[in-house]
């Protein structure tokens, strides 16, 4: 029987911004650190694609698998970024990771109710949420502080049995800024193999790290075997709105996601697709994102320079995406009641760590994609509550 109530282990993030709303509805000042969307805008070139494909009626019904043109642009970056190329019958354009996470782990599975997903905790709410849904087991696996918050391979290693059939790997992570060291990649895609169980990768922050340098366990079998990666254009390229993402896998799993896909959106939007190619081919892409990133680094040191000053609050600093999850448990409360108090006392919306899993307690998560000014102000008014 599918949980429909499991569903709602993905929407705590949306309710902290709706209270923040309420709150600001009501003449009330909020910093917003809850939503994990860039504050910089899609670049320029990328709009102007799509309003010349509006503007030449490329509007109709398009392939379920996706545009060639976009398509093939997603072959010459997955070979510059991961080195292969994917066949076109491996590659499926998707409406946004979160349709993806469900798509693929529904696609891998053959009896969803005898069968396990291993997944991080914390980790990015959607995971749980479909495992939940669909009724398959549920096995979260914690991610420790003391190892930086990675997935740890010995810990994937004692989870895998006969019915696991899927594990899911985030690096960089949401929602601690994790980035896996290259041998843990590589020996969590060597355990999913000797025990012939798909990879779910979401790298969506894959282009965003910091000092470390990501790596794609892609890079093991090509995506031709067992595993699946799932990227695209919310983040890197600022168009959370856009709804487009990509995913590349074995092509039976990708055959079947199209099928999903085919009978519940038809496909993603034609313009949108264009621009998604123009995003991965232009140039001013890529030079807004190297700025971009720039501003977060900035961005990321001084909120945990900020975050360590307060008394009570230890943060470690992350390598990759645009999030710091502080460990607050030396200030006495839940993860909850600290949120709570932050939003309605002192105006700064985050979210409790608990939204990421129940080893999100005694965290917060912070999204630093907002403005330095912001930053200092909100570490300012949380320094006067301690």
């Amino acid at each position: 029987m599918l949980d429909f109530e499991g569903l709602r282990t993905g929407a705590g993030i949306f309710d902290v911004l709706s209270r923040a709303q309420t709150l600001e509805r009501q003449g009330k000042r909020v910093l917003h650190f809850e939503i994990g969307q860039p504050d910089f805008c899609t670049p320029e070139c990328v709009k102007d694609v799509a309003k010349k494909a509006l503007d030449e009626n490329f509007t109709g019904y398009v392939s379920a698998q996706g545009i060639l043109e976009l398509k093939e642009a997603i072959q010459d970056e997955i070979e510059k970024t991961r080195g292969f190329c994917p066949l076109l019958n491996q590659i499926l354009v998707v409406p946004g990771g979160n349709s993806a996470i469900f798509y693929m782990i529904r696609a891998a599975s053959d009896n969803p109710l005898k069968e396990e997903v291993i997944h991080p905790n914390p980790g990015f709410p959607t995971y749980r949420a479909v495992v939940h849904y669909l009724n398959t087991g549920n096995i979260s696996l914690p991610l420790k502080e003391e190892n930086e918050f990675r997935l740890n391979p010995a810990d994937v290693e004692e989870k895998i049995s006969p019915k696991t059939k899927v594990i899911v790997l985030n690096s960089p992570q949401n929602p601690t800024g994790s980035v896996m060291k290259k041998e843990e990649i590589i020996r969590i895609a060597e355990l999913a193999e000797e025990n012939n169980v798909y990879l779910l990768s979401d790298e969506i922050y894959s282009k965003m790290t910091y000092d470390e340098t990501f790596y794609s366990c892609s890079e093991h079998d090509e995506c031709k075997e067992r595993t699946v990666i799932l990227d695209g254009f919310s983040k890197a390229y600022s168009m959370t709105g856009w709804r487009l993402g990509y995913v590349i896998g074995p092509e039976r799993i990708i055959d079947r996601m199209g099928l999903l896909i085919s009978m519940t959106v038809s496909c993603v939007n034609a313009f949108i697709q264009k621009a998604g190619a123009a995003a991965l081919t232009m140039k001013e892409p890529q030079e807004e994102l190297k700025r971009n990133m720039k501003a977060f680094r900035k961005r990321r040191d001084a909120i945990v320079d900020g975050l360590n000053s307060i008394s009570g609050f230890s943060c470690l600093r992350p390598q990759g995406a645009f999030y710091v999850f502080p460990n607050i448990k030396d200030t006495g409360k839940t993860s909850k009641e600290l949120a709570d108090k932050l939003l309605e006392e002192n105006g700064v919306a985050c979210l409790p760590g608990t939204v990421f899993g129940d080893v999100g307690e005694g965290y917060l998560r912070f999204s630093y994609a907002t403005s330095v000014d912001n930053i200092n102000e909100a570490i300012e008014s949380i320094k006067d509550s301690f």
